[in-house]
């Protein structure tokens, strides 16, 4: 039976790809083709790389379905329909840590390179054809593989510089954190922007010379010429499959030797320096442990300010997922590299500064959806948070209620940590700010608060007596 149009919605991010869009219908993930891009899935069906890939789990677990789920933009029927797993959570490049980014290119490298062995390319190189199963990366964008034409380069490499290599060099070269460079623009960073940045010595640094200044220099001496005209060009030039695949195997040799050393950190070693008892930390981590496990299981967990991911993994225990947000990129990336080599399939850790999530970007600012737009979590972790936000970044404590209460899904519950002005770390925050500036960062005009958005089921006072724990159920 056919799902009438208005219970498809587009995926925003995938129009720019008219021969095959992504639809969201109730819990489906649904991609429709158009007759060459049925062909193309076809041939990758037949294909050795590309089922071995799935069952690996390097691309996402994809099926046909009936042509009839969607509708096709011009009212015609798609060739074929594809149906596409679910990823638990989607994140943004510029959320993900270095090793992130860097474990991210090189699983779409290695798919390029088994694609290339068997006739097939990608043609698109974007780091936001890549999310996450926990610490791994997957492969999601199927309608980006073609059949390959000899002669012809990789039509993703321009992609994969602004959004891949060139945010890696910036910090492996630079040591400045890419993040803010990548959210800047959708389409990631242009040469231009960084040519500057790498004059003088800098220039022999690895990859700069080819895949930053050559590369620009090849864009300048054809932005007057078809991309027909280049093809014919290179063809006649003998370029080939075999050096293409030479091209890629180059890229990924680059790619493996950009690491970024990781700065001190203030958090890096937070469970050493926070301040918590013993005492209290048993008897946080008990509350944290029963509040993720009351009621029904949680699909979804948000850890606000996970840090190095302690209570990440006790809601891990208890929910399907966890999204574990830290503001600090090292602590991210140290995190994910434990995760990593645990194997860890349902943490998923996020770089965020929780004062300013990400916003909506793209086509529209739609296209990219905003932090608070993905996350409707069924329990939200907020501990050691509250006052960070209140008192270190000026935000009232009503918006930050109000913030918490919208990451909530329907009848999903916050629990959340509540630091009374005269515990040492608020008195610390509290002294850099001018005197009377909080009147209202009190725990009963908190408790009121929480009260006024949904209903206090927990509250725990901890040993050290200058912090409390709340559950809340929020009414939505």
């Amino acid at each position: 039976m056919a799902i009438s149009p208005t219970e498809v919605r587009p995926e925003p991010a995938s129009f720019r790809d008219p021969a095959n869009r992504v639809f969201h219908v109730g819990g489906e993930v649904l991609r429709g083709l158009d007759t060459q891009a049925a062909a193309h899935w076809r041939a990758l069906t037949g294909s050795t790389f590309f089922p071995a890939l799935v069952a690996a789990g390097k691309v996402c677990a994809t099926e046909d379905a009936p042509p009839t789920l969607v509708p096709a933009a011009t009212g015609s029927p798609w060739a074929a329909v594809l149906r596409h797993e679910r990823i638990p959570f989607v994140s943004h490049p510029y959320e993900w840590s270095f090793s992130m980014l860097r474990d991210a290119a090189l699983l779409h490298l290695e798919i390029l390179k088994a694609a290339l062995g068997e006739g097939f390319t990608t043609k698109d190189g974007s780091a936001y054809n890549l999310q996450w199963r926990g610490a791994q990366p997957v492969f999601i964008d199927i309608g980006s593989f073609e059949p390959v034409r000899d002669g012809e380069p990789w039509a993703g490499y321009r992609q994969f510089c602004q959004t891949v290599l060139y945010p890696l060099m910036l910090t492996a070269h630079l040591g400045v954190d890419f993040q803010p460079w990548l959210r800047a623009r959708v389409d990631g960073i242009e040469a231009d922007e960084l040519r500057p940045l790498f004059t003088g010595a800098r220039r022999l640094r690895p990859g700069v010379l080819t895949h930053l200044h050559l590369h620009r220099a090849m864009q300048q001496s054809n932005a007057t010429t078809s991309t027909t005209d280049v093809r014919d060009q290179l063809r006649a030039a003998g370029f080939s499959r075999e050096l293409l695949l030479a091209t890629v195997r180059g890229i990924d040799k680059l790619v493996r030797k950009l690491d970024r050393r990781p700065p001190e950190s203030h958090w890096s070693d937070y469970q050493r320096t926070c301040g918590y008892s013993a005492r209290d930390r048993v008897a946080k981590e008990q509350f944290v442990a029963a509040s993720v496990a009351a009621g029904t299981r949680p699909r979804l967990v948000l850890d606000l300010g996970a840090n190095d991911g302690r209570y990440s993994r006790l809601a891990a225990g208890h929910a399907d997922y966890v999204v574990a947000v830290e503001q600090d990129p090292t602590v991210v990336d140290q995190l994910y590299r434990q995760l990593r080599s645990e194997g860890q399939r349902r943490i998923l850790p996020l770089v965020l500064d929780l004062a300013d999530p990400s916003p909506g970007g793209g086509w529209r600012g739609v296209e990219r959806a905003g932090f608070a737009e993905r996350a409707s979590a069924d329990v939200v972790l907020a501990l050691a948070v509250v006052h960070h936000l209140a008192i270190g970044r000026n935000v009232p404590l009503p918006e930050v209620v109000d913030w918490l209460a919208g990451l909530t899904a329907p009848g999903g519950a916050v629990v959340v940590e509540f630091v009374h002005p005269q515990d040492p770390m608020a008195t610390r925050l509290l002294a850099n700010k001018p005197a009377g500036l909080f009147p209202d960062y009190r725990r009963d005009a908190f408790e009121t608060l929480l009260a006024a958005r949904g209903r206090i089921t927990d509250r725990l006072e901890l040993p050290s007596g200058t912090r409390t724990l709340y559950r809340t159920v929020m009414s939505g």
